[in-house]
């Protein structure tokens, strides 16, 4: 794999599924992980285990639409680490809601969670990058961003603004030599789907949706974002990467 060995690199919702597997892989590659969550227990104990494992991390309990924490993290990572070499803004929430049955808090709640806290961790992230003239933001957002998804509009939406925003970064601070990029995972099981995975007719549906026979698991989607952030994607910046079984190629 692509060896991080020496980075520091902030990742959110790292307590549990994609977010779990990301600073655990990170931390096995050599990075200094920065693991935030808004449950700070669970966090907690994804840092515990990476130290366990001879890994180096800090847990952070980090509600990631709120720019006073962000300022909390992003601080403190430089005064104990001196640089951000890289920022993967994982947190997430879903709502499988429609249109006309999502209320105005439901759809502030998602937005705040979902692309609130992508603008706010690269409006705090980028200028320490661009002082060392170079960084990777890796934005998750999903399938969900490329195509329409049928009964979560303000989901949907969310993530299409994710990945905009990320392209727009991408344009914005090339010059610094920070590339964006946003990885766009499919029917991933994590704690938040599984119990639609264990639904025998939910199952068979998303799998008449891939070109491969299977769910994706979420350290799939970690490996895909250690490559964007590492220095073997040294000249990508702005693409979509779909990590979706073939979902998006049909």
């Amino acid at each position: 794999m692509a060896s991080m060995t020496g980075k520091v690199v902030i990742i959110t919702g790292a307590g549990s599924g994609m977010g779990r597997e990301e600073a655990i892989l990170f931390a096995k590659e050599g990075a200094n992980v920065i693991a935030t969550d808004i449950n700070e227990a669970a966090v907690q104990a994804v840092v515990q285990e990476i130290e366990a494992a001879g890994g180096q991390a800090v847990a952070y309990a980090h509600n990631v639409a709120s720019e006073e924490e962000w300022v909390k993290v992003v601080d403190g990572t430089i005064q104990n680490h001196g640089k951000i070499d890289a920022l993967v803004n994982n947190a997430g929430v879903s709502l499988p809601t429609g249109l006309l049955d999502t209320t105005v808090s439901q759809w502030d709640k998602v937005m705040d969670i979902n692309v609130k806290s992508v603008f706010l961790g690269m409006r705090y992230v980028i200028p320490h990058m661009q002082k060392k003239q170079g960084g990777s933001i890796i934005n998750i957002s999903s399938i969900a961003g490329l195509t329409g998804s049928s009964g979560a509009g303000a989901y949907t939406a969310s993530k299409g603004a994710v990945r905009m925003l990320s392209k727009a970064a991408a344009v914005d601070f090339g010059k610094d030599n920070i590339r964006v990029n946003s990885v766009h995972p499919g029917f991933i099981e994590t704690p938040m789907s599984s119990d639609l995975i264990k639904n025998e007719q939910m199952l068979q549906w998303f799998l008449m949706q891939t070109a491969l026979p299977r769910v994706g698991e979420a350290s799939e989607v970690a490996k895909a974002v250690l490559f964007l952030a590492s220095d073997a994607s040294s000249y990508i910046t702005g693409i979509e990467l779909p990590v979706d079984g073939g979902v998006t190629a049909k």
